[in-house]
């Protein structure tokens, strides 16, 4: 289990495989504007686990995915060079994992476990 209480992980859907060495942000709403909290890489399973405190406050926070070193990296081209999701963080006793199914030209996430 992570240390942190929000975690991500990027699938390539176009290769079927995880979408390691992917830099993603994580930040928290801050009046106006964002306050950027830890940023990261996900590892060879395409896992970010180290992104900030165990323990976050509840309120908005903003993961950017910037998939457009990683599609480069790949030798692919790309629609989306970066992925913003904002999403609200309301229970703090629970964990919070959104991943990311990419491909060149499109994306999901979802609420994960």
């Amino acid at each position: 289990m992570s240390a942190s209480h929000i975690t991500t992980h990027i699938l390539d859907t176009a290769a079927g495989r995880p979408a390691p060495g992917v830099t993603v942000e994580l930040a928290a709403r801050s009046g106006d504007g964002w306050t950027t909290i830890a940023t990261g890489q996900t590892d060879s399973d395409g896992r970010a686990r180290d992104l900030g405190a165990a323990s976050q406050p509840a309120g908005d926070y903003r993961l950017t995915f910037f998939t457009g070193d990683y599609f480069a990296s790949q030798g692919v081209s790309t629609f989306f060079p970066e992925v913003s999701l904002v999403f609200t963080l309301a229970d703090i006793d629970e964990h919070y994992h959104v991943p990311l199914l990419l491909s060149p030209f499109a994306y999901s996430t979802y609420r994960g476990s």
